[in-house]
């Protein structure tokens, strides 16, 4: 290979480039988009602008021995729903939320937020929908936005298609972190926060039932929904951050876990907070599975434990609490987080020699 200049070339450099299949300009423009949503996010301690090296934070006052929490992770093949309806504005939302509520889980409150984007051409106005979304997902955790990375890699992704990754960081006081191992006790009582359908988990399966087995149209209402098939699939994953963050405020000793039901269901993720010797004792009768669920259980003649091990069921996030303590926990969510319908799905029980999730 000859590495020395040649004295004439027939391209610009831009040119250049964007014979090769990446287009300098439309990069430059979707920073100039970042930074424009970024800034609608929360700003606190935040050094730095979009467009730098690296982001920055100075960490939140008040804290005496904080402890930094690191989340990743993406939508997964929800994402094949956003490249076939052309509708990318709510998995934007479901990457943040599929990182947030993970730190959540150990109590911690979500402060920077970054994003990676990669497709095989930019696309401005599917970029705008995208980092739009990102920062509605941001602003319902309150966490900032402080950068990411787009990569624009021709011939590498099918025209029209992308992949989404997030990064999260958090802090909670050490002695506030969860769970609580120790402090789990035989009768603590579980609550479950409602899902908004499934979130972004188990759609490789869900796609399969539903287009691949059973050709439905995803812009009809199969009976028993109350929206297209379409708006049921893309509908966001909730963000619980505010409103659990508030509860161990009020209630930092009667809290004793956390779980965020996502990949695996209720078998992959209640097991990762049971302290050796406890059982999670569940009864799906105590809350309204979304009309998703039961659909896809029919036309896949799903039995319950794989829906258990692939879903939420209805359930996106597990409050582990106190006995005794319950009451006073659901009063304040119903004031607090309604909409979330909480409710009493369960208890812990002492199995020696047991760690499991049993249904009953």
């Amino acid at each position: 290979m000859n590495l020395s200049t040649p004295s004439s070339s027939p391209y610009s450099s831009d040119e250049a480039y964007r014979q090769a299949g990446v287009d300098l300009k439309k990069a430059d423009l979707v920073v100039d988009l970042a930074k424009a949503a970024a800034k609608t996010t929360s700003s606190r301690a935040i050094t730095g602008d979009i467009g730098g090296f690296s982001g920055g934070f100075e960490l939140p006052e008040g804290y005496k021995k904080p402890v930094l929490l690191t989340a990743c992770d993406g939508v997964g093949t929800k994402l094949k729903l956003a490249f076939e309806s052309g509708r990318h504005e709510t998995v934007g939302i479901d990457l943040v939320a599929m990182n947030v509520n993970d730190i959540l889980a150990s109590g911690g409150e979500p402060l920077v937020f970054l994003d990676y984007i990669s497709t095989g051409e930019i696309d401005t106005a599917q970029f705008d929908s995208l980092i739009n979304g990102i920062a509605e997902g941001c602003r319902q955790a309150g966490c900032a936005l402080t950068g990411g990375e787009t990569a624009e890699m021709p011939g590498f992704y099918p025209s029209g298609e992308y992949d989404l990754a997030g990064f999260c960081v958090g802090v909670v006081e050490k002695e506030r972190m969860y769970p609580r191992l120790s402090a789990l006790e035989d009768g603590d009582v579980l609550i479950g926060l409602a899902s908004s359908g499934l979130h972004s988990n188990g759609y490789s399966l869900a796609r399969k039932i539903l287009f691949e087995d059973h050709h439905l149209n995803p812009l009809e209402t199969p009976e028993g929904l109350n929206y297209p098939l379409i708006d049921e699939l893309l509908r966001p994953t909730t963000i619980y951050v505010q409103a659990v963050l508030h509860v161990l405020n009020a209630f930092p000793k009667q809290v004793k876990a956390m779980v965020h039901v996502t990949g695996g269901g209720f078998q992959g993720n209640i097991p990762r907070v049971l302290p050796d010797g406890f059982s999670a004792v569940l009864n799906p009768k105590q809350w309204q599975q979304p009309a998703i669920f039961p659909l896809l259980q029919k036309l896949g003649a799903l039995d319950d434990e794989t829906m258990w091990n692939t879903f939420n069921c209805g359930i996106g996030f597990i409050l582990m609490v106190e006995k005794n303590a319950e009451q006073d926990i659901l009063n304040y969510l119903d004031g607090n987080a309604s909409e979330w319908y909480p409710n009493i799905i369960g208890h812990i029980k002492a199995t020696p020699g047991r760690r499991e999730v049993v249904f009953q």
